[in-house]
């Protein structure tokens, strides 16, 4: 061997030492904050030895404000591919011991191959933040970088499944790519998202407010609803996104992948009739429905915190995954209001985008009427979710447990809105509205005449739910399919979808809707 290849390969072992001691010291700075280092982070997901990094050699080009004085390797970003339960992923992860783990040219660049080559291999993008935003020494460059990273994110979206995990204070252009993907994931104590910080709030309204306050992870899957996870530690959120991508296809020519299942398909409910009360003004919690239906009781829960007043998560159903949307009677009695119109609606989309069957578990009065719903558009939200319905060419099928009342009747899938199959149990009522709103408004004149009108109204409210109040009339119409005992519900949804899992749609071509964001 000459002494050029020796020292060719003198070279590459400096360069891997290196970059061994970059990863060492971001550890340690880290392991001060209570937070793992970015290499540690990508190891700790991914399945031993399975991960392949990219770039790792790169070093940016920037030499203004000193910068070129200080070049590490790597650019304070890892990328690179690896998989997880054996299913191929891509992955980058920012260093935030690397100025701040801003945003330059050649750390975009590393974060763009990588994006692109997951979209070209079909296989989804798991993305750690922990970045100060745009790298401030690079000017317009990092601008430019966000830019190109956010469209990939748009044109990735719904092709490949894209999770965002927040592990650092992740400031202005750091939240918008999270923000546009499918998930995120946010830890206690360690996240935060926002794009203007406390100092900037103070100077501009006089409002004081912490770190934690303002983007902390409570405040983001409780309040704004821009998250959907919140994970106790690292270890917890892991765990947290095996699960969520167990559910998941690796990209929207796949199927969600099926496990044979261990709980019986004809396993019949009768706890049901137990759980969900038949007067209908008493509430019951819509989890325990839930999870009686499921294989094995296991519901991923998504958003739990946010607009609570409707359920919406992934389970399966014989081995099948299915995404569920059910109105929760313990909250706000299950009306649909502004949030959870939204919450339910990008669900919806996001189910459809992915080949994920839709099961909907109606018990709805309707929507929360009031001046702050009216004036903050709930006519505009509202008719979110009834659009990502019609919209979804999955198959789709609904269970009316309870009330269907006017509008929101329409809205959640039902069958004049393209749901494959609806049925609804016995105690349904399928109405424009409640018995006593209706008498109230139907025969006001006539109470309004009488000395004592309890007896009269009495009468009328029977006469109106035994005409109107009832699931008779729509199963006579055939705007149900069937009415069932509870007991069969989860019979009658595995076969229901089983017949609409081929299912095909010819939508009009255009180039795509215009639904009232």
């Amino acid at each position: 061997m000459t002494e050029t290849a020796d020292a060719k390969y003198q070279h590459l072992a400096e360069l891997r030492e290196e970059i061994e001691a970059i990863h060492t010291d971001a550890a340690t700075k880290q392991q001060k904050r209570n937070k793992r280092s970015a290499m540690e982070r990508v190891l700790s997901l991914l399945d031993e030895g399975s991960f392949v990094e990219l770039d790792a050699m790169v070093k940016h080009r920037a030499h203004d404000f000193g910068m070129d004085a200080k070049r590490p390797l790597g650019d304070g970003v890892v990328t690179g591919f690896g998989t997880i339960d054996g299913r191929r992923v891509g992955i980058f992860s920012q260093d935030f011991t690397i100025f701040g783990g801003s945003l330059g040219e050649v750390f975009a660049e590393k974060m763009v191959k990588m994006m692109d080559g997951a979209e070209m291999y079909g296989c989804p993008i798991i993305g750690i933040n922990d970045s100060a935003g745009a790298r401030i020494q690079e000017g317009v460059e990092g601008l430019a970088g966000y830019g190109e990273v956010f469209y990939r994110n748009v044109r990735a979206s719904g092709v490949i499944p894209q999770i965002s995990i927040i592990v650092g204070p992740c400031a202005g252009g750091a939240v918008y790519s999270p923000a546009m993907t499918d998930f995120i994931f946010m830890v206690n104590d360690i996240s935060q998202m926002f794009i203007t910080g406390p100092d900037v709030i103070k100077t501009v309204t006089g409002e004081t407010v912490t770190l934690e306050a303002l983007g902390g992870a409570t405040t983001h899957t409780s309040q704004s609803g821009v998250a959907h996870f919140r994970a106790a530690d690292e270890d917890d959120l892991n765990d947290q996104i095996r699960q969520l991508l167990s559910y998941l296809p690796s990209n929207n020519l796949e199927d969600p992948p099926y496990y044979a299942p261990e709980d019986d398909a004809d396993r019949l409910l009768p706890e049901l009739k137990e759980i969900v009360p038949e007067n209908t003004s008493r509430p019951y919690d819509v989890l325990k429905v839930i999870q009686a239906l499921v294989d094995d009781e296991d519901f991923m829960e998504v958003q739990p915190e946010y607009a609570p007043n409707i359920v919406i998560g992934y389970a399966r159903l014989d081995g099948h995954v299915v995404g569920i949307v059910a109105n929760q009677p313990s909250v706000l009695a299950g009306t649909l209001d502004i949030n959870a119109s939204v919450k339910a609606a990008r669900f919806v989309r996001t189910c459809d985008a992915y080949n994920i069957p839709l099961v909907v578990l109606e018990d709805v009065p309707g929507f929360l009427p009031g001046t702050d719903q009216e004036y903050n558009g709930i006519i505009r939200h509202g008719s979110k979710l009834l659009y990502a319905f019609a919209e979804a060419t999955v198959p789709r099928v609904t269970v009316i447990l309870r009330k269907a009342y006017g509008g929101a009747y329409v809205v959640m899938n039902s069958r004049h809105i393209g749901a494959d199959f609806v049925c609804a149990w016995p105690m349904a009522e399928i109405a424009v509205m409640g018995p006593d709103a209706a008498v109230n408004l139907v025969f006001r004149r006539e109470l309004a005449g009488l000395d004592d009108p309890a007896p009269r109204r009495r009468e009328l409210i029977a006469e109106y739910e035994e005409l109107f109040a009832s699931p008779y009339q729509a199963a006579g119409r055939g705007y149900i399919d069937d009415v069932i005992d509870p007991v069969d519900t989860r019979v009658w949804l595995i076969r229901s979808l089983d017949i609409a899992r081929s299912k095909r749609v010819n939508a009009p071509k255009r180039k795509h809707g215009n639904i009232p964001l």
